[in-house]
């Protein structure tokens, strides 16, 4: 847990960091440098580039600097001094304007001073253990994060309260680096990126396209079992449903925008929901045809700045396992109920037995971000504690963390290394309705505003990807491996033998490979641990002869030998079964 004093060491060591690199490097520009989760950075224009090769000299600059730095002595300059004394930085110069009228002051600690508006440890020196931080990597960083403004060195550090913890830090980062989807993807043939195609946008190869199928197969088995439909809509949108919708006024710096010939604005769909809406709105609809359920696996596309795009966690296509419910107000509770338990069972099957659930309410201090009435969201975010009370689940509430049309409950799933996600969410929608006009005739032949609940199981099915790739460390659970079964034939001797067992398993569904290369077995089996593949059947004389196969586990694990007919039934109903394990 992150405490005060940890966070102000944390702002105190990029004061240092600056200091540090100000020695060496005399003739750098220094903007800010922030506190952060882990650590500290600090932005800097260099007159030459430096590299993560310079960190070393800047971070023992920075230990021969700490013993001096025994306090912060604070004071307050003026406008036109301090503009005075950052008459060469443009950085500085440029926030100087912008926060004169609050108030400017100085810390200064050693022969270093700083504008900055306070939060440092009292006397670093005695607070900060030397061995407790660590510069970790260079980054490139817009000024302000505006990529029209120049491009700035980003210097990061790590810090905790000791030696262990970093240390612990250190051996969890080199865990998780092992498991960035960003290298085991491309290593196990899941998907791809192109220069052509462009950044953010990612290509599925069959292996990978197998899986997200899989996947997407797995929600609709669960979303048909409650009366789901599906629907299919186009990827592109006139400007004027986003607009009705309110979409338009929030994202519209986000939007893909196309202009037709004809002067026509459109824009690539960005979410779904509006358009579902007007599936729903093209006919009358009795109370009796309620809950209408339209379920639509498809892209959207969101115009991500190239700085902030990451492998699969973040891009700018993204496909949504989406459905939307149409029901009147009484039916609510009922409805995100059943969404409830599909979300349960499809994160079991994933590996996630457990996840937690937060509460996504809306900040009645900023009303304005959000559309709709306070009462509509009242009425909504009671009906969604009414249904985390009829499951007997606690709950967090985190203020200011709803959509913008509606309050959700967010499932947050914790991986193999303790971090935390945020995966599926159920959002209540009283807002939509209202917008676009939709009801339904009550039994008073009277017409009824109903309701509309938001239900993607996935969200992005990319970046569920990428923590299903990182929590499993690419090594899937037998129901989602693209390859369940390597056969691999010791020679060419016994090659028919190994062609007809992989036949077999795949007249019965089992996902197979055969390597019938003139390569070592050493290697074949070699390679096919490196790709995870969950079993291996050794083909040798004698199990072509006794009709067996010597099975070997993921893992280097010998499981013996069985009669292969013996092994295609264990693996076909193994297959069916949708186990984490």
């Amino acid at each position: 847990m992150k405490t005060a004093s940890l966070e102000n060491n944390r702002h105190s060591l990029a004061h240092l960091l600056a200091a540090a690199v100000m020695e060496l490097y005399p003739d750098a520009k220094r903007t800010i440098g922030p506190a952060i989760d882990n650590g500290f950075f600090y932005d800097f224009q260099f007159t030459k580039p430096i590299s993560d090769s310079d960190l070393p000299s800047i971070e023992k600059k920075m230990r021969q600097l700490l013993p001096g730095w025994t306090k912060f002595e604070k004071s307050e300059v003026s406008e036109k001094d301090a503009k005075k004394k950052y008459a060469d930085n443009p950085f500085k110069l440029e926030l100087i304007e912008e926060y004169a009228k609050g108030g400017l002051t100085l810390y200064k600690s050693g022969n270093f001073s700083d504008l900055c508006r306070g939060g440092h440890a009292e006397n670093p020196a005695k607070e900060i253990a030397p061995d407790s931080f660590k510069l970790s990597h260079v980054a490139g960083a817009y000024w302000r994060g505006d990529e029209k403004n120049p491009m700035l060195t980003r210097i990061y550090g790590l810090a905790f309260a000791s030696k262990k913890e970093l240390d612990d830090y250190l051996k969890f980062q080199e865990e998780a680096k092992k498991r960035d989807h960003k290298k085991l993807g491309p290593e196990l043939d899941l998907f791809t990126f192109s220069e052509l195609v462009g950044a953010g946008l990612p290509l599925w190869t069959p292996r990978g396209t197998l899986i997200r199928t899989l996947l997407d197969d797995f929600v609709w088995e669960l979303r048909k079992k409650f009366g789901y439909h599906r629907v299919e809509i186009p990827h592109i949108t006139k400007k004027d449903l986003y607009e009705k919708s309110g979409h338009w006024d929030k994202f519209k710096n986000e939007l893909f925008r196309i202009q037709t010939r004809e002067g026509h604005v459109f824009a690539m769909k960005p979410m779904n929901c509006p358009h579902h809406t007007q599936i729903y709105a093209r006919k009358q609809w009795s109370y009796r045809d309620l809950p209408q359920r339209y379920a639509n696996t498809t892209m959207v596309y969101r115009d991500e700045q190239t700085g902030e795009l990451s492998g699969l966690s973040r891009v700018r296509s993204i496909t949504q396992d989406d459905a939307h419910v149409f029901c009147r107000a009484d039916q609510n509770v009922e409805e995100m109920s059943k969404i409830w338990e599909i979300i349960e069972e499809f994160y079991k099957g994933c590996g996630f037995p457990e996840l937690e659930i937060r509460l996504s309410f809306h900040d009645p201090k900023a009303q304005e971000k959000y559309l709709g009435t306070p009462k509509l969201w009242k009425t909504a975010e009671a009906q969604l504690e009414k249904l985390v009370k009829s499951k007997k689940a606690k709950a967090e509430i985190a203020i200011g963390e709803a959509a913008f049309y509606g309050p959700k409950i967010d499932f947050m799933a914790n991986d193999s290394l303790g971090r935390e996600w945020q995966v599926a969410t159920i959002q209540l929608d009283m807002n939509m309705p209202e917008r676009f006009d939709l009801s339904c005739v009550n039994e008073k032949g009277e017409q009824e505003r109903i309701v509309m609940i938001h239900a993607a199981i996935m969200g992005s099915i990319e970046r569920f990807m990428s923590v299903l790739i990182e929590h499993f460390a690419g090594a899937f659970p037998l129901w989602l491996s693209p390859v369940q079964v390597a056969v691999l034939p010791i020679n060419d001797k016994v090659a028919s033998y190994a062609r007809s067992i992989s036949k077999d398993l795949m007249q019965n569904n089992v996902r197979v490979e055969l390597d019938d290369r003139n390569e070592s077995i050493g290697k074949k089996i070699r390679e096919a641990e490196k790709q995870k593949i969950p079993y291996m059947l050794i083909i040798g004389g004698k199990e072509a002869e006794a009709g067996t196969v010597s099975i070997r586990g993921r893992g280097e694990k010998d499981l013996g030998v069985m009669k292969h007919e013996e092994f295609i039934e264990k693996i076909k109903n193994e297959a069916v079964a949708k186990a984490a394990s």
